[in-house]
């Protein structure tokens, strides 16, 4: 049985791909009042907000299914396919994961309407690890709060 998995998901989205995008490059400080049922903070660890965040290492406090975590990551964009992804450095995951790595990548379907691509790649620390479908959900809800705040 194979450790190693990974999840696709697409949503259909009322909103622009470049200002989906926007909030994850330039104004990812936002998400906590964009999803405050989700998430509590995010602090930069490494690097700086200024720089468009490439590189930069960040720590996230959220709730997840009544439970406070953490994840620290390092974030990588992709300007010229609307994608981010957020390579998990530390955090509660580990408990579960050797490796895990979230992409959000949008594609322009339209003016006003787009398709989140969401990817979750992860690695199960032993067999009987649980598959990370919370932690799909969990991307599922930042899209869909993104969209709400974008109308």
């Amino acid at each position: 049985m194979s450790l190693v998995g990974k999840f696709v998901s697409e949503l259909e989205i009322n909103a622009p791909a470049e200002k989906y995008y926007e909030i994850f490059k330039d104004k990812v400080a936002h998400i906590p009042n964009i999803s405050p049922t989700l998430f509590q903070n995010v602090e930069v660890h490494e690097g700086d907000w200024d720089t468009h965040g490439h590189g930069s290492i960040k720590v996230w406090n959220y709730t997840l299914e009544g439970k406070a975590e953490v994840f620290k990551e390092q974030v990588e964009f992709d300007d010229e396919n609307f994608a981010v992804t957020l390579i998990g450095l530390e955090g509660d995951v580990f408990d579960h994961y050797k490796s895990f790595q979230g992409t959000y990548k949008v594609v322009p379907k339209g003016p006003e309407h787009s398709l989140a691509v969401l990817t979750l790649q992860f690695e199960k620390l032993k067999e009987d690890s649980p598959y990370p479908y919370k932690y799909l959900d969990l991307m599922h809800t930042i899209t869909k709060d993104i969209e709400a705040h974008l109308k």
